[in-house]
């Protein structure tokens, strides 16, 4: 059941999940997660109001560009086979907003949720009202979610916090936690009308989440980016450690359902690991997620157990990345939502799946480069996805069908080969067509792609599973 549907409760329906709906409707009628206000004081009243429950366990600390909830989805698995009782924190849900709050990999049961949510709800009002008497916004929609998260893992309790920050670092609702280990995926141009063009300003932001006394680990960077973190966690006199330097992937090769990866860590080298997922993004996110494991465990100084790792690897899963909802045709869904995270999974997919024939379809959120990712949609698929279907997501924020269509004439894409329907049903109906229509014993598939949106709903439609 998506969010959507949960908020016009048929007759029936659990009386649960009528209360998880509620809350959501409350959380929705404050200012929405792409409207994060630019501050901390809020985030430290609510702690302070509610005991500091952002220190009831250490934290590993993710910010980043691209692969942050894989990464986190990593540790989190890593920290379970050390028989650690784990809280994860991650944004956006794909269908229901407690997927956002896990407690040792599953998403909250509704009842703590709701149960937290109403204990919080008096203090979380006194914020606001002296948020009014100085003229400023109430908490937020994102603010709120993690409060409710802080407190969730200081009520189980829980024996570390995965944290992955919503936008940026610096004020970021999350920052109101120090991290024990602060992770940085790679940085690339994203959110750049609030964090800055260029990847050293964007680096700037993220950087915020390196803390005194904390360790930092950090995927490859472009130069830019690199020289910020570097200095950033010397000022903190944080050890800290970069992919490529001191760790880093030995060698990967793809199988049938993911691939073999061979790591060299921060303190032992790890053959032979089995992923269950695409890519060398992915290889690489297991590389940094490793690295942030053995910083948390030993201080990058103690290797890790091999039979350990494997079975984390063995529970690792990253819904919604390039993952298969249906086969005969292929039914793949990719919530890559920026042109590195396009091009990276247009690698993962023409390398692992060796599909004869793609259909794209193809919906984009207005805050987003629309243009750089058809762009490099037409780039990287050209020659293998002929037909490309322009949708949207029920989101307010998506761009029109309408409007997508026109950019990629801009871009390069064929009019013959543009469809577009507002309907996202239709859209899988037609791209399905598509291949049906294509050379007989050619291996097809569909992609959708674009946003996170678009791919939760799509999700919700194939009858993906629990995540």
């Amino acid at each position: 059941m998506s969010d959507s549907e949960s908020l016009n409760p048929v007759e029936g329906q659990p009386l649960d999940q009528f209360s998880v709906a509620s809350v959501y409707a409350e959380l929705l009628s404050r200012a929405p997660e792409n409207k994060m206000e630019p501050r901390m004081e809020p985030m430290r009243m609510a702690m302070d109001f509610l005991g500091e429950p952002q220190r009831a366990a250490p934290v590993i600390h993710l910010s980043g560009t691209n692969g942050k909830t894989s990464t986190a989805r990593m540790i989190e698995a890593g920290l379970l086979a050390h028989d650690l009782r784990v809280g994860r924190y991650t944004s956006p849900h794909l269908a229901k907003v407690t997927e956002r709050i896990c407690l040792d990999g599953s998403p909250v049961p509704d009842e703590t949720f709701v149960r937290i949510w109403d204990e919080i709800r008096p203090h979380l009002g006194l914020v606001d009202q002296q948020l009014a008497e100085r003229g400023e916004v109430p908490l937020t929609y994102f603010e709120c979610v993690t409060i409710l998260a802080f407190a969730i893992f200081a009520d189980e309790p829980v024996d570390v916090m995965v944290l992955e920050v919503g936008l940026g670092g610096i004020t970021d609702a999350t920052n109101v936690a120090d991290g024990a280990v602060s992770v940085i995926t790679p940085i690339s141009l994203d959110h750049t009308d609030l964090l800055g063009d260029s990847e050293r300003d964007i680096a700037l932001e993220k950087a915020g989440i390196i803390k005194p006394g904390g360790f930092l680990v950090s995927a490859a960077q472009v130069p830019e980016a690199a020289d910020v973190l570097l200095e950033a966690a010397r000022e903190a006199e944080a050890p800290f450690r970069f992919e490529g330097v001191e760790f880093g992937v030995e060698s990967r090769a793809p199988g049938v359902g993911g691939q073999q990866v061979t790591l060299r860590g921060l303190a032992g080298r790890y053959p032979d690991l089995l992923l269950p997922l695409h890519g060398a993004h992915q290889a690489e996110n297991l590389a940094v997620a490793v690295a942030a494991l053995e910083a948390f465990i030993g201080g990058g100084e103690q290797e890790l157990s091999l039979e350990t790792l494997q079975l984390a690897c063995e529970h690792m899963s990253s819904p919604g990345r390039l993952e298969v909802l249906r086969t005969g045709p292929s039914m793949i869904i990719d919530a890559a939502h920026n042109p590195a995270g396009v091009e990276a999974s247009a690698q993962a997919l023409k390398e692992s799946f060796g599909l004869g024939q793609l259909v794209l379809v193809v919906g984009i959120l207005q805050e987003k480069d629309a243009r750089e990712i058809l762009a490099t949609l037409h780039r990287e698929y050209d020659g293998l996805a002929e037909d490309i279907c322009f949708t949207q997501s029920t989101s307010p924020r998506a761009i029109p069908a309408g409007q997508l269509a026109e950019l990629a004439l801009d871009v390069g894409f064929r009019e013959e080969d543009i469809h577009l329907t507002e309907r996202l049903d239709e859209a899988i109906d037609w791209a399905v067509g598509r291949l049906d229509s294509s050379a007989e014993g050619a291996a097809g598939g569909v992609l959708i792609t674009g946003s996170i949106t678009v791919v939760g709903e799509a999700r919700t439609l194939l009858g993906g599973g629990e995540l």
